[in-house]
């Protein structure tokens, strides 16, 4: 009797396909066969069996000898007339037992289980080629994995046929990553090898131009120079209490590529000063408009805004996010599937959505309220914005499934999201009455100063019920006092405000995932959010993974939850600007192959065209890496006058890379750049003379901050950094240098002040055991000698206001005290200012009013 052999994409799906079909009309129950690794299912029809995801890659090339191709420029480009494949070592095993099954006399039919996707029909596709299948096949197209679903996608099971554009577009991203990957890396690896060891730099079709969006944000951040701003700050008094408002230019308009213009900013310091002066003491007129705004529900999620979300609310990494929703609907049945790129749902999925809407209301016990609520007052119109059948390619939104069983604090927070949002969107708008109040203040010479309030007040909460909102202010704002009709207010309290312009934010995981999803721009607005839906870096589904491949490779690293570049990535971008393949960086291009991957899916575009593009790109970068080589080789350098300090030779010779020794014999070389900072001629030549340079500036550390030291040649004729060389300088101290004592171990010792810190070589410990020192500048705040002396007698030093961050390169004040476990000053952060809305204050308004009512 022939049989019908099912492949799924992971084993847990293999043991759910086995349940839920055994309940298929004329299907038996299956019995499970085999041990360990090896089990399948099978019964008298059907046998069912999965991957362990990916078994299958292309084949590595090799060179013209038949072994591993060799890392040389003379065989790149790398392009095969016909991609070979192999299985991937790891999971070969589990291969042979697939191709078994497969290969099987009874089998006769086989079917595609593997994830409704791009890479589940690649995963699929390359099994059967690799092991020459040819069998006739259908394809089980799953959107859900509860058991309803699963008889629903078996009793419409697609033909093969139906698959072929994607398929094609499959293929195509497998083998262009292929082309791209390969052959940059090993271009960009020679060129950077040139001159001896093996510097191997990773890129590729998707992970550099993603690099080059961070790599452009870093360098912003750095060039970035702040301009000081003021801003005028009052605190006015009327009958009912008490409102703040800031000075505004009411003639103000956006200026284009401006973005640190404001109405409220004054960019001279001094004409804010002139409204505080004249406006001290004064009243103002009063005119107040008050406008209700309307506020729909965001719309249901696909996976890069699930994933954007639970980044921004709980710190979630996008790849942690795709894990949590992955088990959700794989494991728990919880969700219907993530891996899609549509915010919509299908037009005839009116009845699921209601009975999901029902099931919430009687298993969810904090959102059956809104459920009921829901149903109750038929608040389930199918409208374009929620069921739209245009907006829908392989998958639809990601939703609740009806589903409800006890899981882990982190997959509650995921599953908490989505079924707000899907109850949210069936709300109506939260309605909000916004306030716009302006003081006005006139002056004899014909001037006038303007003061700006705004208030929000949540009228109507709406979809916002669902997240508990309710009617008033948002928790920790106050309510802006009301004003009668052609009131007058005093002006109670006038401040000028400075501060400075600040650089753009890093990225973190949500913003990165918004500019890759945008190829390159941040997109928070819905219609042109969707108009680049198809132009994104990657997919849904492979955004995380490009993410955690570029942090692997070092070109990336965490900090928090910023995102920072590493020099390795600053310095790969810089290579392809530097050889002219800018290309790769470019995140429009990469964004316009995705979208032809799109139009190939959709039968639009030939996988030959695709292909072609992608091979003359290929070879382009190859040629301008072998171009800039050879360009470079031949270029002549000044040789640099100073002796060799390895061998004594009287001249050294450069490359556009290095600064090495005339001798062959010797092999002394040092790179000209180090820490991502250019060791200039003059610098290199005192260096070889005196064995030391410095201090230097511009150094760059893993995460990209900015560091001072000397360079020093070592016993092994390497280059060392110098951070310090005060525990040298120990025999020159001397008295005029004391500037305090303090006390130590019971003992009185001496605090010297040296040309670069405050120094007491005699406090010694494990972790500062050449004495304890506190530097003269310490992140861009000078640091007083009166200062120094607190800290070491153990007091708190006067408050300081200019410290930079270097993480967020913004302005703190902070208060220095001295860890001594440590040996090293910290920070002590002074308590929040108080707000301007005193008891007192508000004692002072209640007379006032009480006494203007008496009037």
């Amino acid at each position: 009797m022939s049989k019908t052999l099912i492949i799924a994409e992971k084993p847990s799906v293999a043991t759910d396909l086995s349940r839920s079909l055994a309940k298929a009309p004329g299907m038996a129950k299956f019995d499970k066969k085999g041990k360990a690794r090896d089990v399948y299912f099978e019964n008298d029809t059907h046998v069912i069996t999965s991957a362990v995801g990916h078994l299958v890659q292309l084949k590595m090339p090799t060179g013209p000898n038949g072994k591993n191709l060799p890392w040389k420029f003379d065989v790149l480009p790398a392009v095969p007339k016909h991609f070979e494949l192999e299985p991937i070592e790891q999971s070969e095993a589990r291969l042979k037992q697939v191709l078994r099954l497969a290969r099987r006399k009874d089998i006769d039919t086989i079917v595609n289980a593997c994830d409704a996707g791009r890479e589940g029909e690649l995963i699929f596709k390359y099994i059967l080629e690799l092991g020459k299948v040819n069998k006739p096949v259908k394809r089980l197209w799953m959107r859900s994995m509860t058991n309803q679903a699963i008889l629903d996608a078996w009793a419409g099971l697609r033909d093969d046929t139906e698959m072929e554009n994607l398929t094609a577009a499959a293929k195509c991203r497998s083998e262009s990553d292929w082309l791209v990957g390969l052959n940059s890396t090993r271009a960009l690896t020679c060129f950077r090898s040139r001159h001896g060891g093996f510097n191997i730099t990773s890129a590729g079709r998707v992970q550099t131009p993603t690099l080059a969006i961070l790599a452009k944000r870093e360098m912003e951040i750095r060039s970035f120079i702040p301009t000081p701003y003021a801003e005028v700050h009052a605190n006015f008094s009327v009958a009912a209490g008490y409102y703040d408002g800031r000075w505004i230019d009411t003639a103000w308009k956006k200026e284009a590529g401006n973005v640190h213009s404001r109405a409220e900013r004054l960019w001279e310091i001094t004409s804010a000063h002139a409204i505080k002066d004249r406006c001290e003491g004064q009243t103002g007129n009063v005119s107040e408009t008050k406008k209700p705004t309307k506020q729909a529900s965001p719309q249901l999620y696909d996976l890069t805004t699930l994933q954007r979300e639970a980044s921004s609310r709980f710190g979630f990494s996008a790849t942690s996010t795709l894990k949590l929703a992955q088990s959700l609907y794989e494991r728990h049945k919880m969700l219907t599937y993530p891996r899609t790129d549509s915010r919509y749902l299908p037009e005839d999925y009116v009845g699921i959505v209601s009975n999901t809407i029902d099931s919430i209301g009687k298993d969810h016990a904090e959102l059956a309220p809104f459920a009921k609520d829901i149903q109750t007052n038929n608040r389930l119109i199918p409208t374009k914005r929620i069921f739209n059948n245009a907006k829908i390619s392989d998958h639809f939104a990601i939703i609740p499934t009806g589903r409800v069983v006890k899981l882990s604090e982190p997959e509650q927070k995921l599953f908490d999201l989505v079924a707000k949002r899907f109850l949210a969107v069936f709300f109506p708008p939260a309605i909000f009455e916004n306030t716009r109040r302006e003081t006005t203040i006139s002056h004899t010479e014909g001037i006038s100063d303007t003061f700006l309030t705004t208030g929000k007040v949540l009228v109507e909460p709406g979809w916002l019920a669902v997240y508990g909102r309710q009617v008033g202010v948002a928790a920790g704002k106050d309510e802006l006092c009301p004003v009668s009709e052609g009131e007058d207010a005093q002006l109670e309290e006038i401040s000028v405000k400075e501060d400075e312009t600040k650089p753009p934010a890093r990225y973190n995981e949500a913003t990165l995932l918004s500019a890759m999803e945008g190829a390159g721009k941040l997109i928070d607005d819905e219609e042109l959010r969707e108009a680049m839906a198809d132009r994104g870096l990657g997919t849904p589904a492979t955004r995380a993974a490009t993410i955690e491949a570029l942090i692997r490779q070092k070109y990336i690293a965490r900090d928090g939850r910023e995102i920072h570049v590493t020099a390795s990535g600053l310095k790969l971008i810089e290579t392809l600007h530097e050889i002219g393949a800018t290309g790769l960086t470019s995140p429009e291009m990469t964004g316009d192959w995705e979208s032809k991957l799109r139009q190939m899916e959709q039968g639009k575009l030939e996988r030959p065209v695709f292909m072609e593009q992608i091979i003359d790109f290929t070879k382009d970068i190859v040629e301008r890496a072998k171009g800039h080589a050879t360009e470079l080789k031949n270029k002549v350098f000044p040789e640099i006058k100073a002796p060799c300090p390895k061998c004594g030779a009287t001249t050294l010779k450069q490359t556009d890379a290095t600064y090495e020794c005339m001798e062959p014999e010797c092999g002394f070389k040092v790179t000209k750049y180090i820490a991502n900072r250019l060791l200039a001629e003059e610098e290199a030549r005192e260096l070889f003379t005196k064995m030391f340079v410095g201090p230097l500036s511009g150094f760059r550390s893993r995460f990209n901050r900015p560091f001072d030291a000397g360079l020093e040649i070592d016993k092994k004729f390497k280059v060392a950094f110098v951070f310090d060389r005060d525990e040298e300088d120990m025999e020159d101290l001397t008295d005029d240098m004391i500037i305090g004592e303090m006390t130590f171990d019971e003992k009185v010792v001496k605090i010297y002040e040296t040309e670069k810190s405050y120094f007491v070589p005699e406090a010694k410990n494990k972790k500062a055991p050449n004495g304890m020192k506190v530097s003269k500048m310490l992140l861009q705040q000078a640091i007083s000698k009166e200062d120094a002396v607190k800290i070491f007698q153990g007091e708190k030093s006067s408050l300081m206001e200019d410290f930079i961050s270097n993480r967020t390169k913004r302005k703190f004040k902070a208060f220095l005290i001295y860890d001594f476990n440590n040996g090293r000053p910290s920070f002590e952060f002074p308590p929040r200012e108080a707000k301007k809305k005193t008891a007192k204050k508000a004692k002072k308004a209640t007379k006032k009013a009480a006494k203007k009512a008496k009037e």
